[in-house]
């Protein structure tokens, strides 16, 4: 049934920007301070108070819209949006409506289905919104320190049909932000996270679907989960006949579902209106340009060098540009040893498989990565020590050669050595012998395996299958 209907999905992200004061005054905006040590009474809205406008917070919106391909406008401004905000004390959130700063711009994603681009609508700056503390047995209670806390939304258009495409698109936004220096897009910390609006339809149509918004979604696993929840959901709902209802729910991480919060309102229902404090947003072309020229080299830059000079996959490139600190690792580590491709898989199989969750932190001096790869290349170790190497230089980082001679690791090309543990194998095992010659494939492997463990991991593999085909074949 779910294979004759299609989602339809577009995210609105929102990111604190990494400025030191918030948007509108100058309380800092400093991760875990103690509760509502972090607010004047700017960001609490007083009665008689002005905001200011942070112009850090202008000049990083326009780098990220130019990262993103994005016109700029010359001239913006600001609105408030009215709406009933219990950890937003002045019951307004200052925002952008129908003139944001950046607009119309696109990004390309990377998924197994291949290259694809996704459009972006509006990028517009805004302030965030307290945090509600709920305690059992005590009730909710109000932190204000986020009140203020400079952020940019960014709406792409509903270009993603699927789960895949929308973990892409967040990794390649969430990539272009770290390159720019805009957020430290901490997802753990909230510094990202993702409002997704879904809808299906069945395949072949052109019109939407009625859409949900799951809130505040700050991990790409539970984004992942809540996308492929609720359109089975909403299939199940249209295929039997009955209506999906617009509105906002959130993604329940113990349960794996997705629960209602509220009916969804529209953009008439916030009243928007200009804000009457503060004054138009007018970027100058001299500005323009000359934050134009602070944008490094970009993931995309470096994925089209990556494929050109050490002839990687385009998804293997875009894997290892995902990160500005990874992509500084790799290309230090590359030009040490004369197997780039070996070092970029060695880091993709293992490397990432060791790193923490939003972590971009590698234990491993660059320089002995890359003599792991090299000794892989060469032959002096074989691929099981090359993964033991990188898991016991995870824990203690050193030479890698004097580790591979001190722990004898050294890879065993003997063929003489390995073509007699090959015949004691046989010997020892008709039965797989037999299943082998019946055609089946495991029979060989099992074979292989035994062959590799009297040489403690260490054999050459291919020289051992090769050695074993050709016994076998002579049975």
């Amino acid at each position: 049934m779910y294979k004759n209907y299609e989602m339809v999905i577009g995210l609105e992200v929102h990111c604190e920007l990494k400025t030191n004061t918030k948007i509108f005054c100058s309380c800092p905006t400093e991760f875990g301070a103690e509760p509502n040590t972090q607010c004047c009474p700017v960001c609490m809205g007083m009665p008689g108070t002005l905001p200011v406008l942070n112009n850090q917070v202008v000049e990083y919106a326009v780098k990220a819209g130019i990262a993103t391909n994005c016109t700029i406008a010359d001239f913006s401004k600001q609105d408030r949006k009215n709406y009933f905000y219990p950890d937003l004390p002045k019951a307004y959130q200052i925002s952008q409506y129908d003139l944001p700063l950046c607009q119309n711009g696109w990004l390309d994603i990377e998924t197994s289905e291949g290259s694809k681009r996704i459009g972006i609508t509006r990028i517009h700056i805004e302030e965030d919104a307290g945090k509600l503390v709920h305690k059992e047995g005590v009730g909710t209670l109000l932190d204000c320190n986020r009140c203020g806390v400079p952020l940019i939304e960014i709406v792409s258009e509903p270009d993603i049909r699927s789960a895949e495409e929308a973990v892409a698109y967040l990794k390649k936004l969430r990539a272009i932000l770290l390159y720019t220096g805009v957020s430290d897009c901490k997802m753990n910390e909230g510094s990202l996270r993702c409002d997704v609006n879904l809808s299906v339809r069945k395949k072949g149509e052109t019109a939407f679907g009625t859409r949900t918004e799951m809130k505040n979604l700050n991990s790409f696993q539970y984004i992942l989960k809540a996308i492929e929840f609720e359109f089975k959901r909403q299939v199940d709902l249209v295929d039997s006949g009955e209506w999906v209802e617009q509105e906002t729910r959130r993604f329940d991480q113990s349960s794996g579902k997705t629960v209602s919060m509220r009916k969804k309102e529209d953009a008439n229902d916030y009243r928007y209106f200009p804000d009457p404090d503060l004054a138009p947003i007018v970027v100058d072309k001299k500005v323009l340009e000359l934050i134009r020229s602070q944008i490094p080299e970009l993931p995309d830059q470096r994925k089209a060098v990556y494929m050109e000079k050490y002839g990687l996959t385009a998804h293997d490139s875009e894997m290892l540009t995902s990160d500005r600190k990874i992509a500084d690792y790799f290309q230090a580590a590359a030009a040490k040893t004369e197997y780039p491709k070996l070092l970029a898989n060695l880091m993709i199989a293992e490397v990432f498989r060791l790193m923490p969750q939003d972590s971009s932190e590698i234990p491993v001096a660059s320089e002995h990565m890359a003599g792991i790869a090299q000794m892989l290349g060469d032959g002096t170790v074989n691929s099981s020590v090359g993964k033991k190497l990188v898991k016991d230089l995870w824990q203690n980082d050193c030479d890698p050669y004097a580790y591979v001679k001190e722990h004898q690791l050294e890879q065993i090309n003997d063929a003489e050595l390995l073509a007699k543990l090959a015949d004691d194998v046989i010997a020892a095992n008709p039965k797989s012998v037999d299943d082998y010659k019946k055609g089946k494939v495991a029979a060989s492997k099992a074979l292989m395996g035994q062959v590799m463990a009297k040489t403690a991991g260490k054999g050459n593999p291919v020289l051992i299958q090769e050695l074993l085909e050709k016994k076998l074949s002579e049975l």
